[in-house]
Parts: structure tokens; C-alpha cells; sequence
């Protein structure tokens, strides 16, 4: 491991994002996304060696997710393990409430046939045969869907001293959920998907800090760095400098917090204490703000380079930064994504207007 090129693993949610905007002369905008599709992309956009394990074959889709994460420098290395499958879509509109904030809601039905998208599938133990020899390099190991696999691959990164980092999307299968908080060493979840875990720091458990996410309110957190766990400690929400979509917030936070304590493994983790933990948080506090400003998950990646993102980042530390200029993101090629259950249909895409989406949810 080195502290200068540190390597992360992840295996779960991948997927390709179709971010629909309020404006409705604005393009559809086709992004990688998922949670750990946004987590590994947001790792490599802060100078990480990120590899995604999924089971992408060559649909559009899947082809469109590869693009844009090569175009981040993520490795593809196993991105298409067998056997392979569609690789899923999701649908994300932005609307407007009566109060002019924004919210966003998902869908995953296609909106010109109504059949569903391709749902998300977890790797199989073929890849854990490919991808196991190259653990021993890994710096951190992000899952955020359990299945057998993914845990037996996650065990192998910790047992060559990399954090496994576990990020629930819900309630999982018991015996699937236990196995992971005894490998797990930083649990992250949020309020709005789970009340809390049962076992997280119980004896026999790996994890040395839980997070949980509590949207406008901040976060609490609690470690047992010291040997014995520490109260619950509340960080308030940084203000975001601009409004625009919240979504992708909490993928932010948790790579922030993956890249300032997890560089140099479990050890690195020890070493950060409860002060370099809390100073980890507040970036991660603040990347999450700061990408409030921008449309999808990961929009300001697209709207700056990494000099500019990271004076911007600093001054919000710094309670400096009280605004972001509109910018123009650019939405990259016009890349047709087409569902599979649709009629072949050379016109048939999601880089159409927002009129041909309106019935995605």
C-alpha cells in the first residue's frame, strides 16, 4: 500500500444514471452511477487507483458506465466478470416543490416501453477466483450489496490489512448482514434506510466507526478507537453554497471520509485517532455540500477540474465559499442508451428531451 496511488475495491451497486433536469429544454444527462459506481468514481476523481468489480457485458448501458469511468481513470480491469449481465438503469428526475427546493425521485421502469430496467445483480464466486489475487494491493475495500461472493472478497482485502468499508442501502438477509459487521471496519448508513444496526459495535465485530447520515441535520458518529466505544458525537451540516440536487451527497461524504483516513489501510485507520476521524468527517461534510450545487450524483465533476474543485472545497472548510457561479456541465456525447425490452428503434434513446421522460416516475 503507499499513501500517494492507494488502491480501492468495490463490488455492489453499479449503474447507469439518466439524470432528467426540471429544465425541459435540457438533454438527458447518462452517467455512471450507484452507489459504489459513485464512490469508486469519486475515489479515482481524488487521485485513487479504483477498480469496480461488476458483471457488465456489451449492452449500451454498459458500454455508456465503462465510458464514463475511464474518462475518471477508473480501472476496468474487472468490470466484466462472468457471467456477465445488462448492467442496471436507473432514472432520476429533479423537480421543484412548492417552496422551490429541489427533490429528486427514482425510477426503474423504462419510459417509453413501461417494462422494468435491468436490476442490479451481485458478482458471482467466478469473480472472486479473478479478482482475489490483486486484493493483497488494496488499500480499502467498498461494498454497499451483500452477497456471498462480495463478503468472501471483502474478508480476503481485510486479511492483507485493507478497511473494508460496508454502506448498507437497507435490511439484507441476517446471516449475510452479521458476517459483514464482524469484517466490516467503517459502517455508514443513513437515518432515512435504517434506525441503526444491530451488532455494529458489539464484541466480535470489526468496526471501529458507524456513521450515520441524518440528511439536512448533519451526522453523528461513534468509534472505538481507544478500545472502548465513545458516546455518540453530533457534526452539524455544513450550508450548502447552492441548492440545486441533493442526490450523490452521501456517496461524497463517504469518499471524503474514505480518502483523508483509509490511504494506508486498517493501520492508517488506527493512526488517525479521533481527531484525524472527525477532520475526515467535516470534508466529507463538506464535498457533500458542495456537490448540493450541481444536478446528479456527481455533476460538479463535470462542471470543474480537480485545482479548481479543491480551492472551492477548501474555502467551504474555511466558511469562505458562500456561492457557486452557474456553470455549463458538460454532458459529454450523445451516447443512445437504449432499454433492452424496447422495439430496435435507430431514434430510440435516453439523450432525448425531457418530454419523452416526464413518465419515468
Amino acid at each position: 500500500m503507499t499513501a500517494q496511488q492507494p488502491k480501492v475495491f468495490g463490488a455492489g451497486l453499479i449503474a447507469l444514471d439518466l439524470v432528467v433536469g426540471p429544465d425541459p429544454r435540457s438533454s438527458v444527462r447518462s452517467w455512471a452511477g450507484g452507489t459504489c459506481g459513485n464512490v469508486l468514481s469519486i475515489l479515482a476523481f481524488l487521485g485513487w487507483n479504483a477498480y469496480p468489480i461488476a458483471r457488465m457485458n456489451d449492452d449500451p448501458a454498459s458500454d455508456r458506465v465503462r465510458s464514463d469511468m475511464r474518462r475518471w481513470g477508473v480501472h476496468l480491469d474487472w468490470t466484466s466478470c462472468g457471467p456477465t449481465a445488462h448492467t442496471p438503469i436507473i432514472v432520476q428526475e429533479i423537480k421543484r416543490g412548492r417552496d422551490g427546493r429541489p427533490k429528486h425521485r427514482f425510477s426503474w421502469s423504462c419510459p417509453h416501453c413501461g417494462k422494468w430496467l435491468p436490476a442490479f445483480k451481485a458478482i458471482t464466486t467466478e469473480a472472486v477466483e479473478v479478482v482475489k489475487p490483486a486484493l493483497a494491493e488494496a488499500s480499502v475495500f467498498f461494498l454497499d450489496r451483500l452477497s456471498r461472493a462480495t463478503l468472501t472478497l471483502a474478508a480476503e482485502a481485510a486479511a492483507h490489512g485493507a478497511v473494508v468499508v460496508f454502506e448498507p442501502s437497507g435490511k439484507a438477509a441476517d446471516k449475510l448482514m452479521a458476517e459483514a459487521i464482524t469484517i466490516a471496519h467503517i459502517v455508514k448508513y443513513a437515518d432515512q434506510r435504517l434506525a441503526g444496526i444491530e451488532g455494529v459495535m458489539a464484541d466480535g465485530s470489526a468496526t471501529l466507526l458507524e456513521v450515520q447520515t441524518l440528511g439536512e441535520q448533519g451526522l453523528k458518529y461513534r468509534h472505538r478507537l481507544r478500545g472502548d466505544v465513545s458516546k455518540w458525537i453530533h457534526l452539524e451540516a455544513f450550508t450548502a453554497p447552492r441548492l440545486t440536487d441533493t442526490c450523490g451527497s452521501g456517496d461524497w461524504c463517504t469518499a471524503g471520509l474514505i480518502a483523508k483516513v483509509a490511504a494506508n489501510g486498517q493501520q492508517g485507520l488506527r493512526r488517525a485517532k479521533a481527531k484525524g476521524i472527525q477532520a475526515a468527517l467535516r470534508y466529507g461534510q463538506a464535498l457533500a455540500a458542495w456537490n448540493c450545487g450541481f444536478e446528479g450524483a456527481r455533476g460538479g465533476m463535470y462542471a470543474f477540474d480537480r485545482q479548481t474543485f479543491e480551492t472551492q472545497i477548501t474555502c467551504l472548510l474555511n466558511g469562505e465559499l458562500d456561492n457557486l457561479s452557474d456553470v455549463t456541465v458538460d454532458v459529454g456525447p450523445d451516447d443512445l442508451v437504449v432499454c433492452p425490452a424496447c422495439p430496435p428503434e435507430p431514434s430510440r434513446g435516453y439523450t432525448a428531451k425531457r418530454n419523452q421522460t416526464k413518465r419515468a416516475a
